[in-house]
């Protein structure tokens, strides 16, 4: 068996894992959105049956008031609005997220669509590792950087070396520690 036949195997294996847990998820998906539902229903009708058993809602009167001066009577309505963040600079309140709930298929599609594109980025970016053109170009840097480094150690053994010889000249053969006591 050739590598490109293990390879294509090993991606048909999880290729058809993903589809697996994908159905699974619907199916589970699915199931609890039935249940929400009817749940749902069951809340609606009992809201209408209990909309319908409230206290009559009072009558507005529509004639014009009669007489200069007079005013209409102001009904109180479901929203007020109330100025309580007067001068200051965010007058918004701090709004709670949002839980977002996909359903089934919605979700499923999204697992498949994340891990196909990361796939795809991951072959993408290891093709591009192992191209002729970055081998060299790193080939390249690393003949380089060890060029530098074994001139910055002769550099470095040239300033040892010549302090040595400084020290041997003036008579200290032992190197001076941090107080300056040889």
């Amino acid at each position: 068996m050739t590598t490109l036949a293990i390879v294509l195997a090993l991606v048909a294996l999880v290729a058809a894992a993903v589809a697996v847990i994908a159905l699974v998820a619907w199916r589970r998906d699915v199931a609890a959105l039935r249940v929400r539902l009817e749940a749902l229903d069951a809340e609606v009708a009992r809201l209408a049956g209990a909309r319908t058993a409230t206290v009559a809602e009072p009558e507005v009167a529509t004639a014009a008031p009669s007489g200069p001066g007079a005013s209409v009577p102001r009904l109180p309505t479901a929203t007020e609005f109330v100025i309580t963040h007067l001068g200051e600079d965010d007058p918004e309140p701090e709004r709670a997220p949002v839980k977002v709930s996909l359903t089934g298929p919605a979700f499923a599609d999204a697992v498949v669509r994340e891990t196909v594109v990361q796939t795809a980025s991951l072959v993408h970016g290891v093709r591009r590792a192992l191209a002729p053109e970055t081998r060299n170009r790193i080939r390249f840097e690393m003949k380089r950087e060890v060029k530098r480094s074994r001139k910055d150690r002769r550099a470095e053994m040239k300033q040892a070396l010549r302090e040595h010889r400084a020290r041997q000249r003036q008579g200290m053969t032992a190197i001076p520690d941090e107080e300056g006591v040889a």
